[in-house]
This record gives structure tokens, C-alpha cells and sequence, in this order.
């Protein structure tokens, strides 16, 4: 049987920026690229082993304008409290900026990081049970 994988696809302003801005607070590696396809440019970036990958696009002749709401999070658990903490240094020295969570539930055992795009992330120290 196929293993599932999610790609998660999200317009932005700055593809490099927020590649660079990914790579390093999340750990990530460019695993694939285009240009130009039908209008449109992309960064794919993932993680070996990891079931899912981002897909940053622009589209050169309509850009879209990123709207996310402060609902529209990416959540990724993290239950070692020292991995944890490194990470959410790492997205700090990325260029992600810390904000209050919408929703207080993920402030009680994680932190939400925001991208210029106003994208955000959650790395929640705990681990997930489904």
C-alpha cells in the first residue's frame, strides 16, 4: 500500500526569502524547483523520511496576495523539550517573528511563529496521539 503524503502549497511575495526563512527554522531542504511553469515559479521544500513538504509559488503574471487567517496554522509536534527549544530558536534566528496564538490552547505547550507572508507555525512540545 502507498504511503500518503501531504504537500502543503502557499503564495508568497519573496520565494527566496521564504525558502531561506524555512531551511533554517525548520530544518528543511530544497527537494525541488521550477520556473516559469504556465506562469508560475516554485520552491518545494522537505524533509528526509518526513511525510509531508511545502510548495511556495508566485505567480508572475497575477501574483496572489497571501491572506491567511491567525487559524491557519501549521502545527508540527516536537516532544523533546531540548529539540524543542532549538528549534524555536532556530525560527527566531530565521526571521520568524513569535505571536500570541489566536487560539490560547497552543500557547500552553508551544509557540506560534508568523512569516512575512503572515503565515504561521506551531511547534508544539508535546507529542502527537492519534
Amino acid at each position: 500500500m502507498m504511503r500518503a503524503h501531504l504537500r502543503i502549497a502557499r503564495p508568497v511575495h519573496a520565494l527566496e526569502r521564504t525558502a531561506a526563512m524555512y531551511c533554517q527554522g525548520l530544518g528543511l531542504r530544497e527537494i525541488g524547483r521550477f520556473e516559469d511553469h504556465e506562469g508560475f515559479d516554485g520552491i518545494m521544500l522537505g524533509a528526509a523520511g518526513a511525510g509531508y513538504h511545502f510548495e511556495f509559488t508566485h505567480c508572475r503574471a497575477h501574483p496572489v496576495r497571501p491572506q491567511p487567517t491567525a487559524e491557519d496554522l501549521v502545527v508540527l509536534y516536537l516532544p523533546d523539550p531540548a529539540e524543542w527549544s532549538a528549534a524555536c530558536a532556530r525560527m527566531l534566528d530565521a526571521g520568524f517573528r513569535e505571536v500570541e496564538s489566536f487560539n490560547p490552547y497552543w500557547q500552553r505547550q508551544g509557540r506560534t511563529f508568523e512569516d512575512p507572508d503572515g503565515y504561521r507555525t506551531v511547534l508544539q512540545n508535546a507529542g502527537w496521539m492519534a
